[in-house]
């Protein structure tokens, strides 16, 4: 985010998260998921969400890759913008702190993220979370 907005740095946006997402959505009219220690999703209308989910151990190459795969089958599946957004950034949390509590944070690769999708659904599922 911090190579997108003019005069930024990545502490300047880590000390702003929520208003740097919400400009940038706003001023740009799309929508932003800016990940990070608590992800963040803002929309064009100044709406955001902040997820409770995911830990540092999803700080790993490719486990973008992977959230961005799970808005895009979300979206191919029919859900709107924002909730194929908010919803895939939260089972990818979920599935980020289900492989955590199996393999610990150290170490996380994006497959073991990947491995833990189904469970994750599974348990939104069961306990009616979202």
């Amino acid at each position: 985010m911090a190579r997108l907005e003019p005069d930024a740095t990545p502490q300047t946006v880590n000390n702003d998260r929520i208003g740097v997402a919400t400009r940038f959505a706003r001023e740009r009219g799309l929508f932003v998921v800016l990940k990070g220690a608590r992800t963040v999703v803002a929309r064009p209308d100044g709406a955001v969400a902040i997820c409770p989910t995911g830990n540092p151990g999803m700080a790993t190459a490719g486990t973008g890759d992977v959230l961005t795969g799970m808005m895009v089958g979300l979206l191919a599946q029919g859900l709107a913008s924002w909730e194929a957004a908010c919803t895939a950034t939260y089972l990818h949390g979920m599935a980020g702190d289900l492989a955590a509590a199996s393999k610990g944070q150290a170490g996380m690769i994006a497959s073991d993220l990947v491995e833990q999708i189904p469970y994750a659904l599974k348990h939104v599922d069961e306990t009616g979370q979202h």
